[in-house]
């Protein structure tokens, strides 16, 4: 056994241990991950502001604190970003990251020194745990890509500023630097295209063993590698044996993916973003991803369909069910208080805690009163592309409430197919199925004749780069929406 690999397994059950002791006792270990916030930040001018001084308890808390998204929180990030220090956290922060945001246009986060090294840890924690749970630890002999972001940072008032997955790239562990594409200087590249081809040169003629990043854009790579050698992805790269992603479901990817590899490969899902690193996988055969309580970030959730309710009730752990949707609010050792990440999330149990990313609270579709989600609407093509055997390379859903004369309203699926299936208005059937098993405010409308039945508007292949692309949002951690309220991106496509 390589010495690396005997390493590896050392530090994973180490980490296990660790992970075990805090989920085990998950009320607890929220309860002095608040205390400890609170008590760090009293000083800064958010806790001044707020009275932190007084808040002893999470009631406190929610007198004191109101729920804010990005935008409610601007002018103390506009603060931290001119160099003031002690605004939302001691000091001044580490980092800011830049990212696009897909409820707020460019947003701009702060990561402070007590905040940076879980964002390491947790990505860590994940191989850590899958070598422990499997007992393949073969990729860490091999070479490993992570398909991210450019590592270039900006300085502006003493501050870094760049893009997360850019920032994590100077974190590196010494032991990996040796296995890691691609180089440094191919990941500065800033033109997406441009990278992925010189990525492609780099990795083609290595032993890749674990690869890395948001499905979509890792297809990309995929779809290029193949095209430059004229194999499968999997006989290029015989020991592939790891896919590691986050920012989208897999599975609507999955069929394409294993199409491209010619074989299935192991996965592990993340749930990194700007704001914190919240969750990742920590099995292979459980359901959802295990929520990092113990990472300097305090939780809060509130039930999705009552969230814009005038008194909306905030939970805390020990308080969430089984199989609700909840809107995950956060306050971190960043300095976010209070804050609406934009996210929901539905836990699939509580011994321990492991949540499923189910939609956006702003991705919705309820043009007519169907509250239809991003979860409802993955299931439904999943559960499709599994009863006819196709395979897909993105998709997203909008409304048509204007439709032509002498129809009813309906949702327009588009989707670009990697070959468009002959029988389309039988998928669309099983799909609108689907979704009435799924959604009884939908299924009403249906029945009431209010809406017809979904429709299916099937693209060209490139149809979503190209978008991308135009919207100056190809690659990295960009990602389309799965479902929108409006038609701005149905009627770009």
């Amino acid at each position: 056994m390589y010495l690396k690999s005997l390493g590896a397994k050392i530090l994973a059950k180490k980490a296990v241990k660790s992970i075990q002791k805090w989920s085990s006792n998950p009320i607890e270990t929220q309860q002095k991950v608040f205390k400890k916030l609170i008590s760090e930040a009293k000083n800064t001018s958010f806790g001044k502001d707020h009275n932190f001084n007084t808040v002893l308890s999470h009631q406190d808390f929610v007198k004191q604190v109101p729920i804010r998204d990005y935008e409610g929180l601007k002018t103390y990030f506009e603060r931290v970003a001119n160099g003031e220090k002690n605004v939302l956290w001691k000091g001044k922060p580490t980092y800011i990251a830049k990212t696009s945001g897909t409820t707020s246009g460019a947003k701009y986060i702060p990561i402070t020194k007590e905040s940076m090294p879980f964002h390491i840890e947790a990505a860590k924690n994940a191989l850590l745990c899958y070598i422990e749970k499997t007992g393949n630890v073969d990729f860490v002999n091999g070479k490993m890509i992570f398909l991210q972001g450019s590592p270039v940072l900006t300085v502006k008032n003493g501050i870094n500023i760049g893009r997360l997955s850019g920032i994590v790239a100077h974190f590196v562990p010494k032991y990996l630097q040796n296995n890691r594409l691609p180089s440094w200087e191919t990941n500065c590249i800033d033109d997406w295209e441009t990278k992925v081809d010189a990525i492609v040169e780099e990795t083609k003629n290595e032993n890749m063993t674990l690869i890395s990043g948001i499905p979509s854009w890792v297809q990309m790579y995929f779809e290029r590698l193949e095209d430059a050698t004229n194999k499968k992805v999997g006989d290029l790269f015989k020991n592939f044996n790891l896919f590691v992603y986050g920012g989208v479901n897999y599975e609507p990817y999955r069929a394409k993916f294993e199409s491209i590899i010619g074989r299935k490969v192991d996965s592990i899902e993340l749930y990194p973003a700007s704001e914190g690193f919240f969750a990742f996988q920590d099995t292979q055969t459980e359901k959802g991803l295990l929520l990092l309580l113990n990472s300097g970030i305090f939780y809060e959730f509130v039930e999705a369909s009552k969230f814009f309710d005038e008194n909306q009730k905030r939970l805390t752990i020990g308080e969430v069910e089984i199989g609700i949707n909840y809107v995950m609010i956060i306050s971190t050792n960043a300095g976010l208080w209070g804050y609406n990440i934009g996210d929901t999330v539905e836990f699939t149990s509580t011994k321990p805690y492991r949540v499923l990313v189910s939609g956006r609270i702003k991705h919705f579709i309820s043009a007519f009163g169907e509250h239809v989600i991003g979860k409802e609407v993955e299931q439904a093509i999943r559960e499709a592309m599994e009863e006819f055997r196709f395979s897909i390379s993105e998709f997203t859903v909008a409304p048509q409430t204007n439709p032509e004369e002498g129809e009813l309203p309906y949702h327009e699926w588009l989707i670009e197919f990697e070959n468009v299936p002959e029988n389309l208005s039988e998928i669309a059937g099983f799909m609108d199925e689907n979704m009435q098993k799924q959604n009884t405010y939908y299924k009403d409308l249906i029945i009431g004749n209010v809406l017809q039945p979904l429709k299916i508007s099937p693209l060209s292949l490139e149809s979503f780069n190209n978008y991308m692309k135009s919207q100056g949002k190809l690659g990295g951690q960009n990602k389309v929406p799965r479902l929108s309220d409006n038609r701005d991106i149905a009627d770009a496509l």
